[in-house]
């Protein structure tokens, strides 16, 4: 926790990796993470993609997060995702963000 998974088209292949140690690198510095270290951030392609009637490019993010954080809390953490995400993929046509939090059922092991 937390979890960003990133999917996107293959116009921002070459900007994802930089994305990904930017996005650390910002959430990270964030009062609302405590423990940096267990931030997870993988970045998957889509192979296809429809958006409406034209062929465009698109980066979605999904932050996952333990529960418990205020909606104003989300909001400044999806915002500081979105400016990162625009700022390392200014030829991405469509960029969005989603936060939600992770069920009560989540577990997890470290080894």
């Amino acid at each position: 926790m937390p979890h960003i998974r990133i999917e996107y088209t293959g116009e921002a292949d070459l900007a994802m990796q930089s994305l990904c140690e930017a996005l650390l690198e910002a959430l990270s510095s964030h009062d609302a993470i405590p423990n940096p270290a267990s931030i997870k951030i993988r970045a998957l392609p889509t192979a296809y993609a429809v958006m409406g009637t034209e062929a465009q490019s698109f980066a979605h993010a999904q932050f996952a997060l333990l529960p418990g954080r205020s909606e104003a809390v989300k909001s400044d953490l999806s915002g500081l995702i979105l400016t990162t995400m625009r700022a390392h993929l200014p030829q991405i046509a469509n960029l969005s963000v989603d936060v939600e939090d992770l069920s009560p059922s989540y577990a997890k092991d470290v080894l």
